[in-house]
């Protein structure tokens, strides 16, 4: 007798081949049997008929580090059949932190994006981080990269400098300890302190230890905008000098003057792989983006952490001196004024709630205030001290589906927990691409976009136990209606839920059924092996399924 039986779906696998009609068995978390009229009976049977039954969803660039510590139960991701997280993105990890001095600076550098949740930081190493969530339970896996700007600040605060000789070895060292645990790579993210303080010589380091370990190396390059091939430049140079797997996070232009650079951009990384570097970049559907407001200021301005930053903005001389940044031209620096212009700037979330600011353009505040826009950004930061994101229109739809159609990107949220008016990408990514860009556009097969949201993530982060739907295999399954599924979140009311995802299943539990959570919190914290993409970028399809 089987746990779980999923009867009458469409199987796709996952590993880009055609759907087949089959029943699905499910035992002690595993896949038990794939065949046509499973003759066993089981505890809990679901009829599939006219639905896809596929691998769960591994979203390859959360934001949940500690939402999920304050609320294991977090529906947002599930609801889009998503089954695992990659957490510790763009250098914003939680670990490890073996002092109260860099504990505190890290809480206080992660709040102006993660928030402040009610959660006990009582962990110091990598390994420690990662059973908070193993004790508390999580609704979904979660795997976690280890975090540059964690690193940083645990070897030598948030200074503006190159590293020293020992400070670079101390955080070496504690990125080989926390690759040791099962981290499947690293992650820096270079338009946030502090990692962006850092030269090339150090990222090229911390690169050798990754490849070391078999990890892949994932970074919010230096500059999406003017100089973006410039930046996608750097990260090849850093792949050929370290052998490290490259993983380029939303890979996207930015800004329309931008536009025009997308085919030479995908040119220079397919060269890369040519070449036999292993490249790989994940993406979201959508033209804006969403990160913290404090991003708009010059790379100087939050040198010293976030109470250095504020004194700065309460100082007339630093305010002219932030105010005359945006009229110079600064190295590697994205001037949002220019690449997507003030009106393209939306504030989406504020420790306050504020609802005379939050959904209004910085244009249109500056308007209502008479004021310069550089200025009310600064106001905004303080008043909030630094508690404050933003929604930036930025891309075209044009360069996202030339981007979404190359076999080595993945699908990813990004998504950013907040009140307010958070990104829709949160509640919507997967949904939207099966929706909008399989069903509607036919911009890729449903095939083909199921692979990208599991096997090839699974390969690329050496979750080798997942991604793929075959016997003996962990059964993170996701049941949804091809004829219905499509995100209904927006920029204006974004907290809506998708529609068409009817079960999802993690480590072979009932999380989501008929649509509705069931409270189960199944989730596990997953060790990545060595990754199994091949070199040139493309992945092995039958790797996803070794276990």
């Amino acid at each position: 007798m089987y746990d779980v039986l999923i009867r009458g779906g469409t199987v796709i696998d996952g590993t880009g081949s055609p759907g087949l009609r089959q029943d699905v068995a499910i035992k002690d978390g595993k896949i038990a049997a794939l065949a046509n009229n499973v003759r066993d009976t089981a505890t809990t049977t679901i009829d599939a008929g006219g639905q896809i039954v596929a691998p769960g969803f591994i979203d390859t660039h959360s934001h949940s580090d500690l939402m999920l510590l304050a609320n294991p139960a977090l529906e947002e991701k599930v609801r889009q059949g998503v089954t695992t997280e990659i957490l510790g993105q763009d250098g914003l990890g939680l670990a490890p932190v073996y002092s109260d001095t860099a504990k505190a600076m890290l809480q206080e550098h992660l709040a102006g994006l993660l928030g402040s949740p009610a959660v006990v930081w009582n962990w110091s190493s990598f390994a420690s981080y990662l059973k908070c969530y193993q004790h508390r339970g999580t609704i979904l896996n979660v795997a976690a990269l280890v975090s540059h700007g964690a690193l940083r600040i645990a070897a030598m605060g948030m200074e503006d400098r190159p590293a020293t000789k020992v400070e670079l070895a101390e955080m070496k060292r504690l990125l080989d300890e926390a690759l040791a645990t099962g981290a499947p790579g690293l992650s820096t993210g270079l338009i946030y302190p502090p990692c962006n303080y850092a030269t090339h010589e150090e990222l090229v380091e911390l690169a050798r230890v990754v490849a070391s370990h078999g990890g892949a190396f994932v970074v919010h390059v230096r500059n999406e905008a003017d100089t973006l091939l410039e930046s996608l430049q750097e990260m090849v140079d850093l792949a050929r000098a370290s052998g490290v797997h490259l993983h380029i996070s939303h890979l996207k232009t930015i800004g329309k003057k931008n536009w025009g650079k997308v085919d030479a951009a995908l040119t220079l990384l397919e060269t890369a792989q040519q070449e036999g570097l292993v490249v790989t970049a994940d993406q979201y559907p959508y033209l804006a983006g969403s990160t913290a407001l404090a991003a708009c200021l010059p790379p100087w301005a939050p040198a010293g952490g976030p109470q250095a930053m504020l004194a700065r903005l309460r100082s007339p001389e630093e305010r002219a001196r932030i105010k005359a940044a945006f009229r110079e031209t600064i190295p590697n620096w994205q001037n949002r004024g220019e690449t997507e212009g003030w009106e393209n700037v939306i504030v989406a979330s504020l420790g306050s709630g504020n609802p005379a600011v939050i959904g209004k353009s910085i244009a249109q505040l500056a308007a209502e205030r008479g004021a310069d826009p550089v200025d009310v950004i600064m106001d905004i930061i303080l008043a909030e001290e630094n508690r404050a994101t933003m929604v930036c229109f930025q891309n075209c739809e044009e360069n996202l589906v030339k981007v979404m159609q190359k076999p080595w990107v993945m699908v990813c949220t990004d998504g950013i927990l907040g009140a307010g008016k958070p990104h829709p990408r949160l509640y919507g990514t997967f949904p939207r691409v099966l929706g909008r860009y399989v069903r509607e556009q036919g911009a890729l097969t449903l095939e083909e976009a199921i692979r990208k949201m599991t096997a090839l993530p699974a390969a690329s982060f050496g979750l080798t136990d997942r991604g793929v739907l075959k016997e003996g295999l962990a059964a993170d399954v996701v049941v949804f209606e091809p004829a219905v599924v499509l995100d209904r979140a927006t920029y204006a009311e974004p907290q809506a839920w998708p529609e068409g995802i009817s079960h999802v299943l993690v480590n072979g539990e009932l999380v989501l059924a008929e649509g509705m959570p069931t409270g189960a919190l199944p989730g596990r914290v997953l060790a990545g092996k060595r990754s199994m993409i091949q070199q040139g970028g493309e992945p092995d399809a039958s790797s996803g399924s070794r276990s």
